[in-house]
């Protein structure tokens, strides 16, 4: 499921991911306490999110879960930044993100790993 997910949304969905389901109450707790936001504001962002299939509210007292993971939100994020800023070239993008990193040797096999299972 390719999902948008915006700043603002990616904030209720971080703390669903971290905490588990968790009440729009509980929800608003935690992100005034995060961000400051004040509980319409929530509610609203939890609204939007429900309507984008990217969580569900269950239960009389308004439980939320994630119906998404992370790494389906980081795939869709990483898919649009390659077609938007790289011709939709992975190569393109890794060549103009490894050419300014410095990366630690575990993460060099990493990458080489994942290129090998490509083959």
């Amino acid at each position: 499921m390719a999902v948008k997910v915006f700043d603002s949304e990616l904030k209720v969905m971080e703390a669903l991911w971290e905490e588990g389901d968790l009440t729009a109450g509980q929800l608003a707790k935690i992100l005034k306490d995060q961000t400051g936001w004040n509980r319409n504001t929530t509610y609203t962002v939890i609204g939007k999110l429900i309507d984008k299939g990217a969580i569900e509210r269950y239960g009389s007292n308004f439980s939320c879960r994630a119906v998404i993971t992370k790494e389906q939100v980081q795939r869709n994020e990483v898919k649009e930044l390659i077609g938007k800023l790289f011709g939709g070239s992975a190569g393109v993008f890794l060549s103009a993100f490894l050419s300014d990193s410095e990366l630690p040797d575990g993460e060099i096999e990493q990458l080489k790993q994942i290129v090998e299972k490509l083959k």
